[in-house]
């Protein structure tokens, strides 16, 4: 076979250990996953609801425009339905998007570390990539400026950053697309926007409106808490959505996902809820690292990322084997740190007591 080169020294994704095989390999009763970002609290009411009363066939394909989905996206956000492109997951949009503009002349520019999944699609591409270091968990958008050549047809912007759980200010954010030329395509990735609190956050889709080169991506995979069906969005200027959507496959948004995602934005008071609790849970943690002498990056997301100083693959193991799973930070580029995701107050005063038993013993 005539494989394509990169794809034979390229690394598929690595999910975590499910509960099921960790109680297995541990022998133990209660698993407790605070490491992909889920949403502790599961999905509204409402979206349990709408999957009861509304038994779609499974033979039948899904509406591959997603009709109701996308007048109810529209309508939320206050955009037009062809300012919308529907993706199974944030994940396929970020490939769509790599398929459409990358290629081996191309270059591509992103933050290190950040989501794998830009430079993975971009490596699949066989496209040029210029990955800026953080500084101090933030994008470098000068260097990230000073990184764009003639080739530069994407920038990835991860805001807040998956794994630092940083984010960039409107004041930062707007001289940035100012400068960015308007051939080259940014995408602003926010998937965990719903959790954020900083005042000074900017209004990504206004910003649509005025840089006719910004995409902006969400997913209903976080706080909506609908992983498993996999629903992820973009809006941009109504040119660069009939672009993009040649690249995208038939029917890729499944019938139940679309149905759920309806119902899940009306209900926008268990959205509040959530991203209540989810600043509760946080405040836990900041007051653990206080204690314990601990650096951490302030978050505007659901996880935080802990430093512990030693490797992070001692830290994982150690909550791993007492019924914790969270994600060791050596694959995320903070060897000796932990991203933990925020769960329940219940779940996260047991992380944290566990924690506090490994920095007694180490």
């Amino acid at each position: 076979m005539r494989w394509k080169e990169q794809l034979l020294t390229l690394t598929p994704y690595q999910p975590g250990k499910s509960i099921d095989a960790v109680k297995k390999q541990f022998n133990l009763e209660n698993i407790v996953k605070l490491a992909s970002n889920e949403n502790p609290f599961g999905c509204s009411e409402t979206v349990s609801a709408a999957l009861k009363e509304n038994q779609t066939s499974l033979a039948i394909y899904p509406d591959g425009y997603a009709t109701k989905l996308r007048e109810t996206l529209a309508s939320f956000l206050q955009v037009e339905e062809n300012e919308i492109i529907l993706g199974n997951g944030s994940d396929n949009l970020i490939q769509i998007i790599s398929r459409a503009l990358l290629h081996p002349n191309a270059s591509t520019i992103m933050a290190n570390p950040t989501f794998s999944q830009y430079k993975h699609n971009a490596v699949i591409e066989g496209a040029i990539i210029k990955e800026l270091p953080l500084v101090d968990g933030e994008h470098d958008l000068d260097a990230m400026l000073e990184a764009i050549d003639e080739q530069t047809n994407v920038i990835w912007v991860c805001s807040p950053n998956n794994p630092t759980g940083t984010y960039i200010p409107e004041s930062k954010l707007v001289p940035f697309l100012e400068k960015v030329p308007a051939h080259i395509l940014v995408v602003l990735d926010e998937a965990y926007y719903e959790y954020v609190v900083a005042e000074d956050y900017y209004n990504s889709i206004s910003l649509t409106r005025k840089y006719n080169n910004l995409i902006v991506l969400r997913t209903f995979s976080k706080i909506y808490g609908l992983a498993a069906l996999r629903i992820g969005y973009g809006v941009a200027n109504p040119a660069i959505i009939k672009a993009l959507e040649p690249a995208r496959e038939p029917f890729n948004v499944n019938s139940l996902g679309q149905l759920a995602a309806s119902a899940a934005i009306k209900d926008q008071q268990f959205v509040e809820d959530c991203k209540e609790k989810n600043r509760q849970g946080i405040a836990q943690f900041y007051e653990f690292c206080e204690q314990h002498n601990l650096e951490y990056y302030p978050t505007q997301t659901n996880f935080i990322l802990i430093d512990f100083k030693v490797d992070g693959d001692k830290v994982f193991n150690y909550l791993q084997e007492r019924g914790f799973i969270v994600r060791s930070g050596k694959a995320l580029g903070f060897p000796t740190s932990v991203r933990i995701t925020v769960g329940s107050e219940e779940q996260n005063d047991g992380v944290l007591k566990v924690l506090s038993e490994f920095l007694g013993a180490n």
